[in-house]
């Protein structure tokens, strides 16, 4: 079994209130008066008191080509992504040269070289890194990046991954884009970046959260619930009120499978680590699960400060739960996000020291 030996998130410089970013972005999006005002009222409903942009906020009203934002994300993501990974080394006590395998997970930008191929020579890695650039995942990206660095790991006992998620959401404004979607997300999804460092269970130093359980899912007929399409103006967002119905649908049985093939049940757990996808999404999860808001506190708090970092929110999510050490070290903690597909990934943890 393999094991979190670090988990390390990182953010932007530049930090903005929820009001200043509707303010400076609602008339990017729309010039009608109205429409402003029902973007007002949807970003102030969001849950959100702060987020971190990759660009000072004034700089969104001048954005140009999507190949000149797409460039801007290869530049920011590689800067966040190195600075998340050497933390996570550091905090885990693991040379850049002792890694074995990287993942690299994003969904707000592309490139080739990918992100993780520029981040070896920054890094020291060795030229001979296993790597694996991920696209598409999106919020889901953290919980089946974890995921997948463990089945690596469980096959290399004695080796060391890395998984690192950038997501410039910002990256992605659609400007004169009057749609539902556009307007909920603009004031939804925020800047962010997180590295984790997982080692085989036989590695000398393999300490910390023990990884025991992965499933993933995805769901029939849910293609055009959430997602991207790609357009002239790049990536236009997909996002629609089918989320919560999936959730509710899917989420009870699938968890208690999940559980119930690792011979527990929902009473035994005695963590949890949700993507804080949203208010919408939060709740969905609590009453779909029969649990009680205070569960997913640190998601919602994580909610508030930063906003929905996509792939990379659960990952602050488990950082802030391990930091805080808000957890019972003598139950099974279970980690799990959602994603377009629309898929689900789930993690189960236990703790040990």
């Amino acid at each position: 079994m393999t094991r979190i030996a670090a988990v390390a998130p990182v953010l932007p410089a530049f930090v903005y209130t929820q009001s200043e970013i509707t303010a400076e972005l609602a008339p990017l999006m729309t010039k009608v008066p109205a429409r402003q005002a029902v973007i007002e009222r949807m970003h102030a409903a969001s849950g959100i008191g702060t987020r971190h942009t990759a660009l000072p906020l004034e700089r969104y009203r001048d954005l140009g080509t999507f190949r000149e934002t797409n460039d801007i994300f290869i530049q920011v993501a590689a800067d966040l992504g190195e600075r998340a990974v050497r933390i996570a080394l550091d905090d885990a006590g693991i040379a850049a040269s002792d890694v074995d395998f990287i993942l690299f997970t994003s969904v707000t930008g592309i490139s080739a070289p990918s992100v993780d191929a520029l981040l070896v020579p920054r890094l020291g890695l060795r030229a001979d890194v296993k790597r694996m650039p991920s696209y598409g995942l999106g919020c889901l990206g953290g919980a089946a990046g974890i995921a997948r660095v463990n089945d690596y790991l469980v096959g290399h006992p004695t080796e060391v991954g890395v998984l690192v998620s950038v997501e410039l959401c910002s990256l992605t404004l659609q400007r004169d884009d009057e749609t539902m979607a556009n307007f909920v997300a603009t004031g939804l999804f925020g800047d962010g970046a997180a590295a984790v460092v997982l080692l085989g269970d036989d590695h000398p130093r393999a300490r910390g959260p023990r990884i025991t359980a992965t499933r993933s899912a995805i769901y029939p007929d849910t293609n055009e619930v959430i997602g991207f399409n790609v357009g002239g103006t790049g990536f236009e967002i997909v996002l629609t009120p089918g989320v919560a119905e999936v959730i509710e649908r899917h989420f009870p049985a699938d968890v208690a499978g999940f559980l119930s093939a690792n011979g527990l049940s929902l009473g035994d757990l005695g963590w949890w680590v949700a993507h804080p996808g949203g208010p919408k999404v939060l709740e969905a999860f609590e009453g779909s699960l029969g649990v009680d808001r205070s569960v997913f506190a640190r998601s919602w708090a994580c909610l508030d400060r930063v906003g929905n970092l996509s792939s990379a929110a659960v990952l602050h999510v488990l950082a802030d739960t391990l930091s805080l050490g808000s957890f019972d070290p003598d139950s099974p903690g279970l980690l799990f996000a959602l994603g377009p597909g629309v898929s689900a990934e789930f993690v189960l943890m236990e703790w040990d020291a």
